[in-house]
């Protein structure tokens, strides 16, 4: 799958229904026929992912030890509250109360593409954590990428 890029501002209607945004929906060709999934985040947003991408997931945790209380307790939270969205006529999907309530999401939201998914933020939060960036960027980024590349600067 190619990687998925961009930011997009949604309005929820009132029955909680977002409209996927046209610049999304082209990178999600699959979308309308298999669906989409989404899922808690590891923090206070929630996840998209294609089928394809979610299957990915399950073969991942399918693969840990289910006799390990942690791994056993991460697959349990990882997968809690998982929903099939499938997009409507009119290209909107509804968004789990359950989940919305989760990430504190109340009418606006921000959709994040990271990677191979879609994170899904209240407009506040995301702000709010757009607003917290580390004061030196240059620092973080040297700390998470420098091993990554054998430690040469291309």
């Amino acid at each position: 799958m190619p990687y998925l890029t961009g930011e997009f501002e949604c309005k929820l209607d009132a029955k909680g229904r977002m409209m996927i945004p046209t610049g999304l929906k082209k990178q999600l060709p699959e979308a309308d026929a298999e669906g989409l999934v989404i899922n808690r985040g590891l923090e206070k947003y929630l996840v998209i992912y294609t089928k394809t991408e979610w299957d990915k997931k399950l073969d991942e945790l399918s693969k840990l030890n289910e006799y390990d209380r942690k791994s056993l307790q991460f697959v349990r939270y990882f997968t809690a509250g998982a929903t099939t969205l499938m997009p409507d006529s009119a290209g909107r999907v509804n968004l789990p109360k359950n989940l919305m309530d989760y990430a504190g999401i109340t009418g606006e939201v921000v959709l994040n593409c990271m990677l191979n998914k879609v994170e899904v933020w209240d407009k506040a939060a995301h702000q709010q954590m757009i607003n917290n960036e580390p004061e030196n960027f240059a620092e973080l980024a040297e700390e998470v990428m420098a091993n990554k590349r054998g430690g040469r600067n291309e």
